[in-house]
């Protein structure tokens, strides 16, 4: 048998786990480190997850629209929803860790959309881009929120403007809207901020924003009035424009301004309040602290007088109605219109001052001096009369009587038009009295005798005579010329015709002056009838005349001491 060498034996692998890291887990690992990063960094800047409600989404588009303050974006609409009793949006916004600040009480959101708001146009840079939140951060710290109202309209005061806001109390709110501004010295220097109805609805208290400086001006003497609008007077100057700006006609607009006198006093505090005057005039009037109470009673009518029409002196104002009602008189049993007003002393310079001890013993003093009350018309046009009151000479004193506060003042009777009017009744009565009537019937009366005097007759004989004699001369002239050569010896002849024809003239100028003479009724009645035409002539043309002159003398009459 043969040997075979035996194979030889292969060697054994052996493995042996490293201790070394490889080089190819590098690439898992920096991808998690950067996945980890990705995610820290993201929850980092991520802030809390807000709901507003809106009335409307209205240019809200969720994962585009954003929310942003100062341009600078804070987060993105997430989702649009309905609040669960469908009087609202909810808005879901993912804010950033930026806008964890500014998510407390007090801070405001609004869509910001093109809208036309307060007299101003905003938003118009939404066109292109779109609607987007914005925010207006509160003014204090709060308690951290996530869920807030929004607005519907952004805020007057899109940052918080150094300032101080004061209340004004009216009657009622007239043309002031929100934005409305208001004007110190004709500056705009505020905004209407907005109002409240207070004291059950009898009054409106308009929050007004003054910024500052200008809100140091603002004293407790300080009167504030509505400027809105146009204003026209017609005064003695003529017409009066006056218009404080055209956003103040727009937008209406309030003023404020204060007293020289009260310049020193100390500046209002924050919501400090004030009335709220309808206008300058009445701010202006309002600063008159001492009042005078008074009543008067006219005999005739008070048509043209309310409450807040003139007290007059002189014409210049001193005070204003405050009550006309009618009111019956149980001692006279018959229906007054008592007229009630105030006096402001201080109007007059001199007299604001006390002079005498209290108001009964001034009132008294006057009354003395001749103080009356009367009514005068200020505007034929309106037909608004006024008070005034004058001394008056010569009438008798009257004791000094109250009813209840109110000084009794008696009265006179009125001038101005009513005057005038009065006048021109006088004038009318006494061109009525002119005998137009009398002076017709004489002149009907003159030419009845004339006609009467023509049908007569002794005219007739007269004039029958006068025809003969005339023909007689002529007979005589034809005569003469026929027979001139024969004339001579017919003188006697000649001499006798006319003796007869000077006979029959004296007769015919005897009737005449008979029926027509100095002493007939016929020359008397004609004498009285150029007599009374001429006085009538001269009245008429003495009325002309005086007319001519004064034509506003038929109102207002002849003037004292005027002659013709």
């Amino acid at each position: 048998m043969s040997s075979m060498p035996s194979p030889a034996r292969m060697p054994e692998a052996v493995t042996e786990r490293s201790r070394r890291l490889s080089a190819i887990w590098l690439i898992p690992i920096a991808a998690v480190a950067i996945a980890a990063y990705l995610i820290w960094d993201t929850l980092s800047k991520q802030g809390p997850t807000i709901e507003i409600t809106f009335e409307t989404g209205e240019g809200l588009d969720p994962g585009k629209s954003q929310l942003k303050y100062k341009e600078i974006v804070f987060g993105t609409v997430k989702e649009l929803r309905l609040n669960p009793d469908r009087s609202g949006v909810i808005v879901s916004i993912a804010t950033t860790s930026q806008a964890a600040p500014l998510l407390i009480e007090g801070t405001v959101f609004w869509v910001v959309k093109p809208r036309l708001f307060a007299g101003n146009i905003s938003g118009l840079d939404t066109i292109l881009s779109g609607a987007y939140v914005s925010i207006l951060p509160a003014e204090k710290p709060g308690k951290k929120q996530t869920s807030f109202k929004g607005q519907e309209d952004p805020p007057l005061l899109s940052a918080h403007v150094p300032g101080r806001t004061f209340l004004l109390k009216s009657k009622r709110i007239g043309s002031v809207s929100v934005g409305s501004p208001i004007f110190f010295r004709n500056l705009s220097v505020g905004e209407v901020l907005g109002w409240d109805i207070g004291d059950m609805a009898e009054s409106v208290t308009i929050h007004a924003f003054v910024r500052a400086p200008y809100d140091a001006y603002v004293r407790e003497q300080t009167r504030f009035w509505n400027a809105s609008g146009i204003s026209i007077k017609l005064g003695g100057a003529g017409l009066d424009i006056e218009m404080e700006s055209m956003r103040a006609v727009l937008l209406g607009g309030i003023e404020f301004g204060t007293p020289a006198r009260a310049s020193g006093a100390a500046v209002a505090a924050e919501n400090h309040v004030f009335p709220l005057f309808r206008d300058e005039e009445t701010a202006n009037a309002a600063s008159y602290t001492r009042k005078i109470t008074a009543v008067s009673y006219f005999p005739g009518s008070v048509r043209g007088l309310a409450p807040g029409s003139e007290v007059t002196m002189h014409g210049l104002k001193i005070g204003e109605i405050t009550d006309v009602r009618l009111a019956y008189s149980p001692s006279l049993n018959a229906i007054i219109a008592p007229v009630r007003y105030e006096v402001q002393p201080e109007r007059i310079v001199g007299v604001g001052q006390r002079i005498y001890a209290n108001d009964e013993e001034t009132v008294k003093a006057l009354l003395k001096r001749g103080l009356r009350a009367s009514i005068q018309s200020t505007s034929l046009i309106t037909g608004q009369q006024s008070v005034a009151l004058d001394f008056v000479e010569n009438v008798p004193d009257v004791e000094m009587t109250q009813e209840g506060t109110d000084f009794v003042l008696p009265t006179t009777e009125g001038g101005g038009f009513a005057g005038l009017a009065s006048s021109a009744a006088d004038v009318l009565e006494k061109v009525n009295a002119i005998p137009f009537a009398s002076i017709g019937r004489s002149l009907d009366g003159i030419l009845v005798a004339v006609n009467d005097a023509t049908k007569g007759p002794e005219l007739k004989n007269a004039l029958n005579d006068l025809s003969r004699t005339m023909a007689s001369a002529q007979a005589l002239v034809g005569q003469l010329e026929k027979n001139a050569g024969s004339a001579s010896k017919r003188l006697p002849e000649i001499s006798a015709e006319l003796q007869r024809s000077l006979s029959n003239a004296n007769k015919l100028i005897l009737s005449i002056d008979d029926g027509y003479g100095r002493e007939t009724k016929f020359n008397r009645d004609l004498a009285r009838m150029m007599m009374e035409s001429t006085d009538a002539v001269r009245s008429v043309r003495s009325l002309a005349d005086l007319l001519q002159r004064n034509p506003e003398a038929l109102v207002k009459g002849r003037a004292k001491g005027a002659t013709e």
